[in-house]
């Protein structure tokens, strides 16, 4: 995502990094409760657009491996929970360039 490694379950995200940022994808209750954790933020890729569904691990907990294995758990859960996405076509298709009329204009 955004040029980053992202995490996937189904075609759903769940986790990823952003710049030098660790997001987790979290059902409405427990991202609120991720929120009451000092340091944790939504995730605004670009200022005044964020993603509604996940939050920045704080820095503070990075070194915490069992307090990550719970919350990347959680993420995982939920994001597997959602409908499958169906997987895109690794070839993009060009669209043909539109022709020009045959016709002359005066």
């Amino acid at each position: 995502m955004f040029g980053y490694p992202a995490a996937f379950v189904g075609g759903n995200m769940f986790m990823g990094l952003h710049q030098e940022n660790l997001i987790l994808r979290l059902p409405e209750q427990q991202r609120s409760e991720f929120l009451s954790i000092k340091g944790a933020s939504v995730f605004e890729p670009m200022p005044g657009r964020p993603l509604r569904e996940y939050v920045m691990v704080p820095e503070a907990m990075l070194p915490d491996s069992s307090a990550l294995r719970v919350w990347a758990g959680r993420s995982l859960e939920y994001a597997a929970s959602l409908p499958s996405k169906k997987a895109r076509s690794a070839a993009k298709k060009v669209k043909a360039p539109a022709r020009k009329s045959a016709r002359r204009r005066a």
